[in-house]
């Protein structure tokens, strides 16, 4: 019978939730915070020193936004560039000319609501509406 075991390799998982964590501009300490654990275990985990719950990875994926296979596998199905261009058309309605900077920044914005609820998103959308018509006065 052959071994369907997954070869689980927590360095890896650990730089991913540290890089994560990092994105969204995190220290070790506020992240601990959030999800009611200690900077030390923390840091155990994003070394790949200790092994998680799965009440841990849950807490980590939901307050990170990414899936736990994300975590675990380095891998997302559902983030990849086709869903993205599906869920964010954006890129289809943009001129083709917009500098690199804007590219860049739309990059880095699309990435981060890509982790975000529906909720979320929802949210996010109804604050930039408030706030566009004030920006440049």
């Amino acid at each position: 019978m052959s071994s369907n075991k997954a070869n689980l390799n927590f360095k890896d998982i650990g730089t991913r939730i540290r890089l994560e964590r990092e994105k969204l501009n995190l220290t070790r300490e506020k992240f601990a915070e959030i999800i009611e654990l200690s900077p030390f275990y923390i840091g155990q985990i994003e070394r790949g020193d200790r092994k998680m719950s799965v009440e841990t990875i849950v807490k980590i994926a939901n307050t990170l936004h990414v899936s736990i296979d994300y975590l675990l596998n380095g891998s997302n199905l559902y983030y990849e560039k086709i869903e993205i261009e599906k869920h964010f058309s954006v890129f289809e309605s943009l001129n083709e000319n917009y500098d690199s900077v804007l590219a860049d920044d739309l990059d880095e914005l699309i990435s981060i609501l890509t982790r975000c609820s529906k909720k979320e998103i929802s949210l996010i959308k109804d604050i930039t509406k408030l706030i566009i018509p004030h920006i440049n006065k």
